[in-house]
């Protein structure tokens, strides 16, 4: 009974995943979540990061390979 294409689920990931996929501390994610530099919401007293949110964040921080050997 749904009108139209079902839009895929979201997958949250716990600080301490996001923290493992980046190899940091959870600290360093903690930092980037209330810097307002990845987003999360808080869910209870922990948070959690969309997975897309996290892909954006590393796509835009990602460094250029070419820039770095010339």
């Amino acid at each position: 009974m749904s009108n139209g294409p079902q839009q895929p689920r979201l997958r949250y990931l716990t600080v301490a995943e996001v923290a493992d996929t980046m190899r940091v501390s959870r600290m360093t994610v903690y930092r980037l979540v209330h810097g307002g530099e990845l987003p999360a919401v808080r869910v209870g007293r922990s948070f959690r990061v969309p997975q897309d949110a996290l892909d954006a964040y590393l796509e835009a921080s990602s460094v250029d390979r070419d820039r770095l050997s010339g």
